[in-house]
């Protein structure tokens, strides 16, 4: 029979949190634009004008629960 040696493994290194939060504060403003466009992007607080926005992002604003009509 062969004898099997066991290799260490690398411990994963800890990413230090000043690295972490600018990615994290930009993936929360992306998501908060996101959820705004889906959410709430007609009537009186629209960006754009017309109802494109809206019929883009139709399907989605009843798959999240958002009433729209």
């Amino acid at each position: 029979m062969a004898t099997i040696s066991a290799t260490p493994t690398a411990a994963p290194a800890p990413i230090p949190l000043q690295q972490i939060a600018p990615w994290a504060a930009y993936g929360a403003v992306l998501a908060l634009l996101l959820f705004y466009f889906v959410g709430a992007e007609q009537g009186i607080t629209a960006v754009f004008s017309g109802e494109v926005v809206h019929e883009f992002v139709h399907d989605g604003r009843h798959l999240l629960g958002f009433p729209c009509h």
